[in-house]
């Protein structure tokens, strides 16, 4: 006759005195822990929670101005919407540009003529394969970064004006409110083969608030720029002064 055993599960996490012993004698792996549940935690709605200035921080435009009527009783905190709301546009609108935006001669009209009239155009004609051209646009690389709200475009000197003599570029044309403000052909009123973007920027700014950072406009923002130069060139003069005492000393 057949041998049959009959295994007995109990409850999970229960244990018989005889599964005790085999577990001392090693005979069973060890009992496993019994099942809890985590402990309950209500869920926190977050329109609920108190607003903070930190929290304001962190919202985006649209979402600070569905904010407007749940902030009538803070004083503090919808004066503080109003003005981190405000901040987020400013810096929208100044960062609408800030690099230097190819086009051709069928982009010009709507590119450059037909700019905004509150914004300066920087038209760069060019070259490739001459030198002098490609140490310009590295300048106006670094100042179309600087001065977001400035519109930087460049366009071969050809496709701008037919027939443009090569030995004519770079050139520079400064345009505002449809019309031609400035001209810079080749190097020379930016310090010749020297120039750096801190001489191109005086150059420009010399006598219009050419260049725009967007945190200010008209004669402060040509103010800035000149600044912004002056303290950009001692920077440079006490970094190289550094660089030389560096090189003394290791000799």
């Amino acid at each position: 006759m057949a041998d049959y055993h009959f295994v007995y599960k109990d409850v999970e996490g229960a244990s018989t005195e005889w599964d005790d012993i085999q577990r001392r004698l090693g005979n069973l792996p060890p009992k496993p822990e019994p099942f809890k549940p985590p402990a309950y935690a209500p869920k926190v709605d977050a329109d609920e929670q108190p607003k903070s200035k930190e929290w304001l921080d962190a919202r985006e435009p649209d979402e600070l101005e569905d904010l407007e009527d749940d902030l009538d009783d803070d004083r503090f905190l919808e004066q503080y919407r109003r003005m981190r709301l405000a901040e987020l546009r400013e810096a929208a609108k100044a960062a609408k540009f800030g690099s230097i935006v190819p086009i051709t001669g069928s982009d010009f009209v709507r590119e450059v003529s037909q700019a905004p009239s509150d914004v300066w155009v920087v038209v760069f004609l060019y070259k490739e394969g001459i030198p002098e051209c490609g140490l310009l646009q590295t300048c106006l690389d670094e100042l179309a970064t600087r001065y977001p709200a400035t519109k930087f475009v460049k366009i071969i000197s050809t496709d701008c004006i037919p027939n443009y003599p090569d030995r004519n570029v770079p050139t520079i044309l400064v345009y505002n409110n449809s019309a031609v403000k400035g001209t810079y052909v080749g190097l020379q009123k930016f310090g010749g083969k020297r120039c750096t973007p801190e001489s191109v920027a005086l150059a420009l700014c010399q006598s219009e608030p050419v260049l725009n950072d967007g945190q200010s406009g008209g004669d402060s923002s040509r103010d800035n720029v000149i600044e912004g130069v002056r303290r950009k060139f001692i920077e440079k003069v006490v970094a190289q002064h550094e660089e030389r005492e560096e090189d003394d000393d290791s000799d």
